[in-house]
């Protein structure tokens, strides 16, 4: 057994206990604190387990506390805490080299492994709830946006004209993709409509922000179409992340997925906005 292995596992537990510990502390949903205060309880027993081993005493790392619950805060516990379960994927090998010398590491790995799924059980998280009205949000607003500016750069060589009708476009849309989202959540008895219209719109928005402002850039048209696509591939890979962490899904499916709806839509919008310039030859 590698000792500094052993002392890195030690560091984890130690940093797992104290970030329990402090959701714990600030969590509102009673049973959520209930099941945080639990896991607590067996980190800090794993932390001892390791802590005899090594003979060394350890504290936590704030920086590390301080960075699972800022991500709990902004996006959700439920991807904060699986991002931080899922560091321990790669630990069974390592449990069972050192089952062979200590034979209680074998509960503790199995401990581990119940971790997420005492959390999947748990988590009553409202980020992760309203999740759904912000890929309809960001999907539609990718889709949409990137394909008509796509065809409307290629038909007219203005980045201005073309920046300012994807912000008349993206106001115009996020309001009618909220009022839709309002009347597709009043069927939805677990839903809020007003905040399921407010996720949607909101998302709406910050993505035309980000698809739209390379055009206020720079004063070609095709030269901020390049910096669009690096946006729209930023947010998607971003975004899908999250989702695959916080649902335990398969992110490279989801990329894959939405990368040709968004540009499979833009690439035929490529083609309508090629054909309008050559053959009307429009100019703005």
């Amino acid at each position: 057994m590698e000792f500094q292995k052993a002392l890195a596992q030690q560091q984890n537990e130690i940093d797992d206990w104290a970030i329990y510990t402090k959701m714990a502390d600030v969590c509102k949903d009673e049973k959520n604190a209930e099941i945080f205060t639990k896991i607590a309880q067996q980190e800090i027993t794993h932390y001892n387990f390791w802590k005899k081993i090594t003979g060394k005493e350890l504290h936590p790392r704030r920086w590390r506390i301080w960075l699972y619950v800022m991500l709990a805060t902004i996006f959700g516990i439920s991807f904060a805490l699986k991002l931080l379960e899922r560091g321990e994927e790669n630990a069974e090998e390592f449990y069972k080299e050192v089952a062979k010398e200590y034979p209680e590491a074998k509960q503790i790995y199995e401990d581990e492994k119940s971790h997420e799924m005492m959390l999947l059980g748990m988590l009553r998280d409202e980020k992760l709830r309203y999740a759904g009205a912000v890929v309809l949000g960001m999907n539609d607003a990718l889709v949409e946006l990137t394909g008509t500016l796509t065809g409307v750069a290629l038909a007219f060589d203005n980045a201005k004209y073309v920046g300012i009708t994807g912000v008349i476009m993206g106001i115009a849309a996020s309001l009618s993709m909220a009022g839709s989202a309002y009347l597709e959540a009043r069927e939805q008895k677990e839903l809020d409509p007003k905040k399921y219209a407010l996720y949607t719109g909101i998302s709406y928005i910050l993505t035309t922000i980000l698809v739209v402002f390379p055009f206020f850039l720079f004063t070609s048209a095709k030269a901020a179409l390049l910096l669009m696509f690096v946006n729209a591939v930023l947010a998607t890979v971003v975004y899908n992340f999250y989702i695959a962490v916080a649902r335990d899904e398969d992110f490279g499916d989801r990329v894959k997925e939405m990368f040709v709806i968004t540009f499979g839509v833009a690439l035929i919008s490529f083609v309508i906005g090629y054909f309008v310039n050559r053959y009307f030859g429009i100019e703005i």
